[in-house]
């Protein structure tokens, strides 16, 4: 079977089957980025899918692909979080035990909805290759039949459907941006898209901390990163898939890389201007949009997943904000006396910033009476506007420095 896979055929085969499992997940035009880009941009939104990701099109397809007898001796896999939830999900389509193995660092909201469709989770290491190597572990000892998620032809096959959408809806596509973790939704995409159109420029997309398909394609030849270090956990992977590089070599244009605090600002950018959670992994083609040196292209960005727990998603906001110099922290040194504190409110105030928080330090130096700091958090409409506010404050006499944001 593996040797039919990757096909053309397979594809068309494989694009029927995940209909039973998928939703439709239409392309949503982009106006905010269009108009930032100087480009025609489209959204992918797999985060809208039934498990929040596209991950169930691979594992339903590579399950549908089985025999009876494996199914029945139980599934098992490593993921941190979506192939999970796409194993669990597929898995109980089709009756048969699943046994997930999660990262130790795996969101709750992950493991929790994985455990929401009848999976075992065994939680297991810090990263995904600690997961996978105890789950090739538990697989020997149980005699699971494992369901990699991404170094598997069958599942690359199923990953790739969404290249099949993208190009039946827009035709001309000149672009497609994939994110990159292990390679299989990379390998699945681009290898279809060059099926169908040679001309389709596809570029995946890896965490700057996290980029192994980068280095691997770099020495020519598939290595191992000595450690990762990301926000966006579902890619956060040391080693790229043997048996799919080289699909990805021949059939990927380019990898862009993406700094985690890109990543922040495009969460925020995204929940404002499209209403839509889209989680770090997911995040990884929006962030590299900025990096695509080219204009009036068509280009269609994919948003791999939406799983987002809420004290993430509360922290990344906090984040973004930060990033965006929405909320900023001021240093000011006043004398240690009454109604101090009411005039440097009242030079805020008359520029319409809004204070979130006070730290009063009385010790900053012997002479109290000579100064005091002040430590002031406070809202700002932008860049632009902190500027403002803290010109006011030397122009006043407060000699104001900047400092860290705690929330």
């Amino acid at each position: 079977m593996v040797d039919n896979m990757l096909t053309l055929e397979a594809f068309e085969e494989a694009s029927e089957a995940v209909k039973k499992v998928t939703l439709e997940t239409k392309l949503i035009y982009s106006d905010f980025y269009s108009n930032k880009t100087g480009n025609r941009v489209y959204f992918k939104p797999e985060n809208m899918q039934f498990t929040g990701a596209y991950k169930v099109r691979g594992s339903y397809y590579k399950i549908s692909t089985l025999s009876e007898e494996d199914r029945k001796k139980g599934l098992i896999t490593a993921s941190a979080g979506n192939h999970a939830q796409g194993v669990a999900y597929a898995a109980k389509c089709f009756g048969a035990k699943a046994v997930i193995v999660m990262p130790t660092t795996t969101p709750l909201i992950k493991v929790n909805r994985t455990k929401s469709y009848g999976a075992e989770v065994v939680l297991y290491g810090d990263v995904y290759d600690d997961a996978c190597a105890k789950a090739y572990e538990l697989a020997e000892e149980k005699g699971y039949t494992f369901i990699h998620p991404f170094d598997d032809l069958a599942v690359a096959t199923g990953q790739g459907t969404i290249a099949m959408e993208i190009i039946k809806e827009l035709p001309l596509v000149d672009y497609i941006l994939v994110p990159v973790g292990g390679g299989g939704l990379a390998t699945g995409v681009s290898t279809l898209a060059k099926l169908l159109n040679p001309n389709i420029k596809v570029i995946g997309v890896e965490p700057k901390n996290a980029n192994c398909l980068q280095e691997s394609i770099k020495e020519g030849k598939v290595v191992t990163l000595p450690s990762v270090s990301t926000i966006a956990d579902g890619t956060a992977v040391k080693t790229p898939g043997e048996k799919i590089f080289p699909y990805l070599q021949k059939n990927l244009d380019d990898i862009i890389t993406v700094d985690d605090k890109e990543l922040v600002v495009s969460f925020l950018d995204m929940v404002e201007n499209h209403k839509m959670v889209v989680e770090n992994s997911g995040l990884l083609t929006v962030a590299a949009l900025n990096q695509l040196d080219v204009k009036n292209k068509k280009i269609v960005s994919i948003l791999s997943g939406g799983n987002m727990d809420v004290i993430t998603v509360s922290s990344v906001v906090q984040q973004g904000l930060i990033l965006r110099d929405r909320i900023f922290t001021v240093s000011v040194l006043l004398p240690d006396k009454p109604g101090m504190l009411t005039k440097v409110s009242d030079v805020i105030a008359r520029l319409n910033g809004n204070v979130i928080k006070l730290e009063h330090n009385q010790f900053v130096s012997i002479n109290r009476n000579a100064a005091v700091e002040l430590k002031i958090t406070l809202e700002a409409f932008g860049t632009e506007h902190k500027n403002e506010i803290i010109s006011k404050l030397e122009e006043e006499g407060y000699r104001p420095r900047i400092v860290g944001t705690i929330m």
